[in-house]
């Protein structure tokens, strides 16, 4: 049975660290540390700054949901500005943002979005080794 955890923040940037926390926080309870953690953690910085920051809803929330199954973990950040799509940027070489999804599609085994009635969900799956939980059972 996958295990899952879901959590909301304010969309306001002075909220985004503490989705980091929660989210290495929910990683670590469940044995996913080092390299894999830092990596989900990193693309849920991005995905929830671009939420923030591109959310046109007034008084809206970030629902971060995290989902393991086995090897898979997948990462949602979802939004209720439902018709405003993600898109891959290329930004110049002066410009201080644009490039999380970038870093998303280089860092996670796959990615997209999806449109539900109320909000837009965009996700990251992981393909986690079996050294990256911790709780693993160590080889005979």
């Amino acid at each position: 049975m996958p295990a899952t955890a879901t959590f909301r923040i304010p969309k306001h940037r002075r909220h985004v660290p503490t989705a980091r926390q929660q989210v290495r926080k929910v990683l670590a309870d469940w044995g996913v540390t080092g390299e894999p953690g830092d990596t989900v953690a990193l693309l849920a910085t991005e995905l929830v700054t671009n939420a923030v920051t591109h959310c046109r809803v007034s008084f809206a929330q970030v629902r971060v949901t995290l989902t393991l199954s086995g090897a898979e973990l997948v990462l949602e950040v979802a939004d209720p500005d439902r018709d405003r799509l993600p898109r891959l940027h290329d930004p110049g070489p002066d410009e201080e943002g644009g490039r999380g999804l970038a870093l998303v599609q280089a860092l996670a085994d796959d990615w997209g979005h999806r449109q539900e009635p109320y909000a837009k969900c965009v996700w990251a799956r992981f393909t986690l080794k079996e050294t990256a939980r911790t709780d693993a059972p160590a080889a005979c």
